[in-house]
């Protein structure tokens, strides 16, 4: 298991040299959840979206970033193996569920055997039989646990969480944000979460930062 590392990192404007939040130096450990706080603008999205290697030109980052001793900085997102979930759940609507869990997966065997083991999984989330069904047929709560399910399929190193529970209603999102990080503790991802909520934070069980805007006043 990896530990996320992050040293002196930090995200600027690339036309206003100015910083969106300090340089930011802390280690998440294997199965721990670090809730990421702050006001609109100090950099919560900014700082997921460097990690995950998709940062927007109008911005730059310095720092390091590390998987205990391998740098991600300079790496595509494909090849630093970080999964994201975000508030949208971002499912492919021309494919089936079991289309949008095949994509991107990094299951291994014959045709038959992934399908097998994306049945085996949709049965792990509650969901058994719906390989089939058209992603707009489904809740807002199993629509989260396919994209949950989707992310964890492709095998990701830690995982990157911006406000992922945010439209679901509060009985739904509870037993979500439960799913979710169960998950991440049984499979020891390293693992930052985005958010506003504070229930969030408690549930996730681990500590929490509150970034603050270097650009208020």
């Amino acid at each position: 298991m990896s530990r996320l590392i992050l040293e002196q990192v930090t995200v600027s404007l690339v036309r206003r040299p100015r910083l969106l939040f300090a340089p930011l130096t802390l280690t998440v450990e294997p199965g721990v959840v670090l809730s990421v706080l702050g006001v609109s603008g100090a950099g919560k999205s900014s700082l997921l979206a460097h990690l995950a290697g998709a940062l927007p030109p109008a911005l730059e980052a310095r720092g390091r970033v590390r998987m205990d001793g391998e740098v991600l900085d300079g790496q595509p997102p494909e090849q630093r193996r970080l999964g994201i979930l975000f508030q949208d759940d971002l499912l492919f609507p021309h494919l089936s569920v079991g289309g949008n869990l095949s994509f991107g997966s990094r299951l291994r065997g014959t045709r038959g055997a992934r399908r097998e083991a994306i049945a085996h999984s949709l049965e792990s989330i509650g969901l058994a039989g719906f390989e089939a069904r058209d992603p707009a047929t489904l809740s807002g709560g199993q629509r989260a646990r396919v994209a949950l399910l989707r992310v964890l399929l492709s095998e990701p190193r830690a995982l990157l969480m911006d406000e992922p529970f945010g439209q679901l209603d509060a009985v739904t999102r509870a037993q979500t944000r439960e799913r979710v990080f169960d998950e991440v503790r049984r499979r020891g991802l390293p693992t930052l979460l985005v958010t506003h909520d504070r229930e969030d934070v408690t549930a996730a069980g681990g500590p929490s930062l509150v970034l603050e805007s270097c650009l208020e006043g």
